[in-house]
């Protein structure tokens, strides 16, 4: 069979409030792309990391704060970005609205390759 359909994205347990659907990735066997879902709260925020993977977001709703290399970038409905890997990043969503977006890591999203920096 040349497809495979997915109908049953993993819900990545997190303790922040954030929604995370990998729709494909390492865990339905694809090590070389994870395409998830996401749903980040208002007032949520990652730590800095520095990952070995480069990242692309594409904003469905709301706003997103990147932080990168020291630079503040927002993107807000419809608009994209690509991080390459090693920038040093940290996402979060400083507004009073949910943000919804997709992700794409090439290669896909794992905790070995995102490099987390401990929160101080």
């Amino acid at each position: 069979m040349k497809f495979k359909i997915q109908k049953s994205p993993f819900v990545v347990p997190t303790t922040d409030g954030k929604l995370i659907e990998e729709i494909w990735g390492n865990s339905t066997q694809n090590p070389e792309i994870s395409i998830a879902h996401m749903v980040a709260p208002p007032h949520w925020k990652e730590p800095f990391q520095t990952p070995n993977f480069d990242e692309f977001t594409y904003i469905i709703s709301g706003k997103k704060q990147f932080e990168i290399d020291g630079e503040i970038v927002i993107l807000e409905k419809g608009e994209s970005i690509k991080i390459e890997k090693g920038a040093r990043v940290r996402y979060s969503n400083p507004f009073d609205q949910p943000c919804e977006y997709m992700a794409i890591c090439l290669p896909a999203f794992s905790m070995d390759l995102v490099n987390r920096e401990e929160e101080i």
